[in-house]
Protein backbone atom coordinates (compact mmCIF):
# COMPACT_ATOMS: atom_id res chain seq x y z
CA UNK A 1 0.00 0.00 0.00
CA UNK A 2 1.40 3.37 -1.04
CA UNK A 3 1.81 6.49 1.06
CA UNK A 4 -1.11 8.24 -0.68
CA UNK A 5 -3.46 5.28 -0.13
CA UNK A 6 -2.62 4.89 3.57
CA UNK A 7 -2.21 8.48 4.75
CA UNK A 8 -4.44 10.44 2.35
CA UNK A 9 -6.99 8.22 0.63
CA UNK A 10 -7.95 6.04 3.61
CA UNK A 11 -8.68 8.96 6.00
CA UNK A 12 -10.46 10.81 3.19
CA UNK A 13 -12.70 7.85 2.38
CA UNK A 14 -13.44 7.26 6.05
CA UNK A 15 -14.54 10.89 6.39
CA UNK A 16 -16.42 11.32 3.09
CA UNK A 17 -18.23 7.98 3.26
CA UNK A 18 -19.35 8.74 6.80
CA UNK A 19 -21.12 12.00 5.94
CA UNK A 20 -24.74 12.18 7.15
CA UNK A 21 -26.19 12.22 3.61
CA UNK A 22 -24.26 9.04 2.79
CA UNK A 23 -25.19 7.36 6.07
CA UNK A 24 -28.84 8.13 5.33
CA UNK A 25 -28.60 6.06 2.13
CA UNK A 26 -26.83 3.18 3.86
CA UNK A 27 -29.54 3.13 6.50
CA UNK A 28 -32.11 2.21 3.82
CA UNK A 29 -30.51 -1.18 3.18
CA UNK A 30 -28.07 -2.30 5.91
CA UNK A 31 -30.75 -3.18 8.53
CA UNK A 32 -32.19 -5.74 6.09
CA UNK A 33 -29.08 -7.94 6.41
CA UNK A 34 -29.62 -11.18 8.29
CA UNK A 35 -27.86 -14.39 9.28
CA UNK A 36 -24.20 -14.72 8.44
CA UNK A 37 -23.31 -11.58 6.49
CA UNK A 38 -20.46 -10.95 4.09
CA UNK A 39 -19.76 -7.26 3.65
CA UNK A 40 -17.64 -6.85 0.52
CA UNK A 41 -15.73 -3.58 0.68
CA UNK A 42 -16.28 -3.24 4.41
CA UNK A 43 -13.80 -0.33 4.39
CA UNK A 44 -13.61 1.44 7.73
CA UNK A 45 -16.69 -0.30 9.15
CA UNK A 46 -19.13 2.56 8.67
CA UNK A 47 -22.07 0.15 8.33
CA UNK A 48 -21.48 -1.61 11.64
CA UNK A 49 -23.75 0.64 13.67
CA UNK A 50 -26.58 0.25 11.15
CA UNK A 51 -26.97 -3.53 11.35
CA UNK A 52 -29.98 -4.94 13.22
CA UNK A 53 -28.35 -7.11 15.94
CA UNK A 54 -31.57 -9.09 16.28
CA UNK A 55 -31.13 -10.36 12.70
CA UNK A 56 -27.36 -10.72 12.35
CA UNK A 57 -25.49 -13.81 13.55
CA UNK A 58 -22.02 -12.72 12.44
CA UNK A 59 -20.29 -10.52 9.87
CA UNK A 60 -17.32 -11.20 7.63
CA UNK A 61 -15.73 -7.93 6.53
CA UNK A 62 -13.71 -8.24 3.31
CA UNK A 63 -11.51 -5.42 2.02
CA UNK A 64 -8.09 -5.11 0.35
CA UNK A 65 -7.13 -1.96 2.31
CA UNK A 66 -5.20 -2.69 5.50
CA UNK A 67 -5.45 0.98 6.46
CA UNK A 68 -9.25 1.03 6.24
CA UNK A 69 -9.50 -2.29 8.09
CA UNK A 70 -7.61 -0.71 11.00
CA UNK A 71 -10.52 1.73 11.38
CA UNK A 72 -13.01 -1.14 11.03
CA UNK A 73 -11.40 -3.22 13.78
CA UNK A 74 -11.75 -0.31 16.19
CA UNK A 75 -15.44 0.09 15.33
CA UNK A 76 -16.08 -3.66 15.66
CA UNK A 77 -14.99 -3.74 19.28
CA UNK A 78 -18.36 -2.66 20.69
CA UNK A 79 -20.60 -4.80 18.47
CA UNK A 80 -22.91 -7.45 19.97
CA UNK A 81 -22.06 -9.98 17.24
CA UNK A 82 -18.71 -11.37 16.08
CA UNK A 83 -16.86 -9.83 13.15
CA UNK A 84 -14.14 -11.58 11.16
CA UNK A 85 -11.88 -9.60 8.84
CA UNK A 86 -10.45 -10.86 5.57
CA UNK A 87 -7.83 -8.79 3.76
CA UNK A 88 -8.59 -9.63 0.15
CA UNK A 89 -10.13 -8.22 -3.00
CA UNK A 90 -13.61 -9.07 -4.19
CA UNK A 91 -12.05 -10.90 -7.13
CA UNK A 92 -10.06 -13.14 -4.76
CA UNK A 93 -12.86 -13.82 -2.29
CA UNK A 94 -11.68 -16.91 -0.36
CA UNK A 95 -14.91 -17.77 1.47
CA UNK A 96 -16.42 -21.24 0.99
CA UNK A 97 -19.22 -21.79 -1.47
CA UNK A 98 -22.77 -21.47 -0.07
CA UNK A 99 -21.55 -20.20 3.31
CA UNK A 100 -23.28 -16.80 3.51
CA UNK A 101 -26.89 -15.73 4.04
CA UNK A 102 -26.53 -12.06 3.03
CA UNK A 103 -23.96 -10.29 0.89
CA UNK A 104 -23.87 -6.54 1.46
CA UNK A 105 -22.20 -4.01 -0.85
CA UNK A 106 -22.43 -0.27 -0.19
CA UNK A 107 -20.45 2.14 -2.36
CA UNK A 108 -18.25 -0.78 -3.43
CA UNK A 109 -19.21 -1.99 -6.91
CA UNK A 110 -18.02 1.35 -8.28
CA UNK A 111 -14.41 0.74 -7.29
CA UNK A 112 -13.70 -2.99 -7.79
CA UNK A 113 -11.47 -3.35 -10.90
CA UNK A 114 -12.80 -6.78 -11.86
CA UNK A 115 -16.38 -6.17 -10.76
CA UNK A 116 -17.84 -8.99 -12.88
CA UNK A 117 -15.53 -11.55 -11.25
CA UNK A 118 -16.27 -10.15 -7.78
CA UNK A 119 -20.02 -10.45 -8.34
CA UNK A 120 -19.64 -14.04 -9.49
CA UNK A 121 -17.87 -14.80 -6.21
CA UNK A 122 -20.65 -13.08 -4.29
CA UNK A 123 -23.20 -15.32 -5.98
CA UNK A 124 -21.01 -18.37 -5.32
CA UNK A 125 -20.75 -17.79 -1.57
CA UNK A 126 -24.49 -17.21 -1.09
CA UNK A 127 -26.53 -20.07 0.28
CA UNK A 128 -29.68 -21.08 -1.65
CA UNK A 129 -32.26 -18.41 -0.97
CA UNK A 130 -29.62 -15.92 0.18
CA UNK A 131 -29.81 -12.26 -0.74
CA UNK A 132 -27.50 -9.55 -2.04
CA UNK A 133 -28.18 -6.05 -0.72
CA UNK A 134 -26.72 -3.05 -2.53
CA UNK A 135 -26.45 0.72 -2.15
CA UNK A 136 -24.43 2.25 -4.98
CA UNK A 137 -24.03 5.47 -6.91
CA UNK A 138 -24.33 4.63 -10.58
CA UNK A 139 -24.60 5.74 -14.18
CA UNK A 140 -27.32 8.39 -14.42
CA UNK A 141 -30.39 7.93 -16.64
CA UNK A 142 -30.14 11.46 -18.04
CA UNK A 143 -27.97 11.85 -21.13
CA UNK A 144 -26.44 15.16 -20.05
CA UNK A 145 -25.44 13.83 -16.65
CA UNK A 146 -24.04 10.65 -18.24
CA UNK A 147 -21.86 12.73 -20.54
CA UNK A 148 -20.59 14.71 -17.56
CA UNK A 149 -19.86 11.46 -15.71
CA UNK A 150 -17.85 10.23 -18.68
CA UNK A 151 -15.81 13.42 -18.85
CA UNK A 152 -15.05 13.47 -15.13
CA UNK A 153 -14.47 9.75 -14.60
CA UNK A 154 -10.80 9.46 -15.71
CA UNK A 155 -9.66 12.08 -13.19
CA UNK A 156 -12.17 10.98 -10.55
CA UNK A 157 -10.83 7.40 -10.61
CA UNK A 158 -7.30 8.58 -9.90
CA UNK A 159 -8.35 10.75 -6.97
CA UNK A 160 -10.99 8.45 -5.47
CA UNK A 161 -9.29 5.07 -5.33
CA UNK A 162 -10.50 3.71 -8.66
CA UNK A 163 -14.13 4.78 -8.22
CA UNK A 164 -16.15 4.66 -11.46
CA UNK A 165 -19.04 7.02 -12.16
CA UNK A 166 -20.56 5.19 -15.13
CA UNK A 167 -21.26 1.67 -13.92
CA UNK A 168 -24.78 0.33 -14.50
CA UNK A 169 -25.59 -1.51 -11.27
CA UNK A 170 -28.65 -3.54 -12.38
CA UNK A 171 -26.96 -4.57 -15.62
CA UNK A 172 -23.87 -5.75 -13.75
CA UNK A 173 -26.04 -7.78 -11.37
CA UNK A 174 -27.98 -9.34 -14.22
CA UNK A 175 -24.80 -10.33 -16.07
CA UNK A 176 -23.47 -11.99 -12.89
CA UNK A 177 -26.57 -14.17 -12.57
CA UNK A 178 -28.61 -12.12 -10.10
CA UNK A 179 -32.26 -11.15 -10.33
CA UNK A 180 -33.08 -7.76 -8.85
CA UNK A 181 -36.12 -8.15 -6.58
CA UNK A 182 -36.55 -4.57 -5.41
CA UNK A 183 -34.75 -1.36 -6.34
CA UNK A 184 -35.08 2.35 -5.63
CA UNK A 185 -33.46 4.75 -8.13
CA UNK A 186 -33.05 8.45 -7.38
CA UNK A 187 -30.78 11.48 -7.17
CA UNK A 188 -29.67 12.25 -3.62
CA UNK A 189 -30.58 15.87 -2.79
CA UNK A 190 -27.74 18.32 -2.18
CA UNK A 191 -25.21 16.02 -3.88
CA UNK A 192 -23.64 16.85 -7.28
CA UNK A 193 -25.65 15.01 -9.91
CA UNK A 194 -22.60 13.36 -11.49
CA UNK A 195 -22.15 11.35 -8.29
CA UNK A 196 -25.63 11.65 -6.83
CA UNK A 197 -27.66 9.11 -8.81
CA UNK A 198 -28.22 6.04 -6.61
CA UNK A 199 -29.50 2.49 -6.94
CA UNK A 200 -30.53 0.82 -3.67
CA UNK A 201 -32.16 -2.59 -3.41
CA UNK A 202 -31.93 -6.35 -3.13
CA UNK A 203 -31.24 -9.24 -5.48
CA UNK A 204 -31.20 -13.02 -5.46
CA UNK A 205 -29.43 -15.59 -7.58
CA UNK A 206 -31.41 -16.11 -10.77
Amino acid sequence: MGVYDRYVLAPLLNCACGLPLVTEQRRKVVPQASGRVLEVGVGSGLNFGLYDPAKVVSVVGLDPSAALLDYARERAGALPFPVEFVTATGEDNPLPTASIDTVLVTYTLCSIPGVECALEHMRRVLRPGGQLLFCEHAAAPDAGVRRLQGWIEPVWKRLAGGCHLTRDTPLLLERAGFRVEAMESFYVPKVPRFVGFHRIGSAHAA
